[in-house]
C-alpha cells in the first residue's frame, strides 16, 4: 500500500528493501526549506509549546514508523482478491474483475470532510469524520450505477500524533468494509508550517467500477418521472460553516449542552455520520425502479438536482411532502434566514433524491420499505426552460 509518511524538508520513509525513489529534478534539496524563507513570512508559534521539535524540519522517525505500523495492519483488513500489491510500496495495485464488469467503465471521487472537521477535532471524534470521507464518495460513484473498488487517503497534519492517525484510519478502514472497498493506499504528511498543533486536514479518492451498459447517467429521466427522497441522517457534511457559527458562536451553545429546540446535545446533532446509501441504490437498481439519482450535498436540493436532469425539464419539489428534522428549523430561526437560502446551503433532511418513472413508483417504494428505508414523493419532473427547481 502506498502509504508513506513524509515532511516537506524530510525524504519520505520507505521500506528498507525499497529502491530510492527516483527525483523528479537533479537539484539537491536544502536540508531545512525554511532557510529559504524571508525572516518575516516563516513561522512564529511557540515552537516548545505546540511540541514540536526546535527545528520543525527534523521530524522524529519513532512517531512515523509508529503510525506506518498501525496503518499496516488496519488497512489488510479491507483487503480482498482484486488487492495485488503489498503495503509499503510507491502506488497501489488493483485487478478490476472482467466477470464482474464485462465493459468496465472506471468511475471515481475526490472530496474532503470541509468545517465539520473543526468540531470532531475538537471533540476527538477522528474516526466519525473519516466515516463520513469515505461514505460522501460512495454515494457520489453508487448513483451512477457503480460498484466500490478501492480507497485512497491523504492526512496531513502540523504534528504527527500516532493515536489520532490510528483512529482515523481505524474509521477509513471501517467504512471501507462496510462499503466493500479495499484502502488501498494513501499519504500521511507531517507539515509543522502548515498546520497548527493538533489539527490536521483529511481528504480522500473512491475509483469503482460499472459495466457500460449499467451506467446511469441521467439521460434516461422523463417528464412526469417522480421523485423519491430519502432520509439524511443530519447535517451529512454540508452547511457546517454556517452550522457552526450560529450554533457555537451566535447561541453560545456548548457541544455537550442539550437544546430543547434540537431535541438533542448539539455535538451529537453535528456530529451524525454522513450514510451511505449504497445499499438502497444498489436494491432500487436491481428492481430496475430507477432512472437516476441525486445525491444531495453541499447547495441542497437546489444545486444538486440539476446536475442529473437532460436539458429543458426542472424538478417541482412539495415543501409540504416531508417535514425537516428540528436541527434545520433551529438554524433557519438563528439566523433568520429565508427558505430559498435554507434550500440551497442544507439538505433540509433529504439526503439523496432517486428519480423514479410513475409506473415504478410503487415498486421503488415496496423495495424501501423491504430493507426499512424511510422515503417520501418529494415532487416531479416538468418540463420547463427557465429554472431547473421549483418549490411549492
Amino acid at each position: 500500500m502506498a502509504k508513506s509518511i513524509s515532511g516537506n524538508v524530510v525524504p519520505s520513509l520507505r521500506e528498507p528493501d525499497a529502491p530510492p525513489k527516483p527525483r523528479a529534478s537533479p537539484e539537491p534539496r536544502a536540508p531545512n526549506q525554511l532557510s529559504s524563507i524571508p525572516e518575516a513570512a516563516r513561522p512564529t508559534a511557540d515552537r516548545s509549546r505546540a511540541g514540536l521539535p526546535e527545528d520543525p524540519s527534523l521530524v522524529p522517525a519513532g512517531r512515523q514508523a509508529l503510525s506506518r505500523e498501525r496503518i499496516k495492519g488496519l488497512a489488510r483488513r479491507t483487503f480482498n482478491r482484486n488487492v495485488l500489491s503489498e503495503i509499503g510500496g510507491f502506488s497501489g495495485l488493483f485487478s478490476v474483475d472482467r466477470e464482474r464488469f464485462p465493459d468496465p467503465v472506471l468511475v471515481a471521487s475526490s472530496d474532503g470532510v470541509g468545517n465539520k472537521l473543526e468540531l470532531a477535532i475538537r471533540l476527538g471524534l477522528h474516526s466519525s469524520v473519516a466515516a463520513d470521507l469515505v461514505n460522501h464518495c460512495v454515494n457520489d460513484i453508487a448513483i451512477q450505477g457503480a460498484t466500490p473498488l478501492f480507497f485512497l487517503d491523504y492526512f496531513a497534519t502540523g504534528l504527527l500524533d500516532p493515536d489520532v492517525v490510528q483512529q482515523v484510519i481505524s474509521g477509513l478502514v471501517d467504512a471501507c468494509k462496510a462499503n466493500g472497498c479495499a484502502l488501498l493506499g494513501g499519504e500521511t504528511a507531517e507539515t509543522p508550517w502548515l498546520y497548527r498543533a493538533g489539527t490536521y486536514e483529511l481528504a480522500g479518492f473512491l475509483t469503482g467500477a460499472v459495466s457500460r451498459s449499467q451506467l446511469l447517467t441521467g439521460d434516461a429521466i422523463r417528464e412526469g418521472d417522480c421523485l423519491l427522497g430519502l432520509a439524511a441522517n443530519g447535517l451529512h457534511t454540508a452547511g457546517y460553516s454556517f452550522a457552526l457559527q450560529l450554533l457555537l458562536k451566535s447561541a453560545s451553545y456548548r457541544p455537550e449542552q442539550y437544546v430543547n429546540e434540537i431535541g438533542d446535545k448539539v455535538g451529537a446533532a453535528l456530529m451524525r455520520p454522513h450514510r451511505s446509501y449504497l445499499a438502497p441504490i444498489r436494491k432500487l437498481i436491481q428492481a430496475e425502479a430507477v432512472s437516476g439519482f441525486s445525491h444531495i450535498t453541499g447547495g441542497g436540493l437546489t444545486e444538486n438536482l440539476p446536475r442529473i436532469l437532460p436539458r429543458g425539464l426542472c424538478a417541482q419539489i412539495d415543501l409540504s411532502a416531508w417535514e425537516p428534522p428540528p436541527l434545520f428549523s433551529h438554524l433557519q430561526h438563528l439566523g433568520g434566514l429565508p427558505m430559498e437560502e435554507m434550500l440551497r446551503t442544507f439538505n433540509m433532511g433529504i439526503g439523496l433524491v432517486a428519480v423514479v418513472p410513475p409506473d415504478r413508483l410503487k415498486k421503488a417504494q415496496q423495495t424501501l420499505k423491504r430493507i426499512n428505508e424511510h422515503s417520501w414523493v418529494v415532487g416531479r419532473v416538468l418540463r420547463r426552460a427557465s429554472s431547473r427547481v421549483v418549490y411549492c
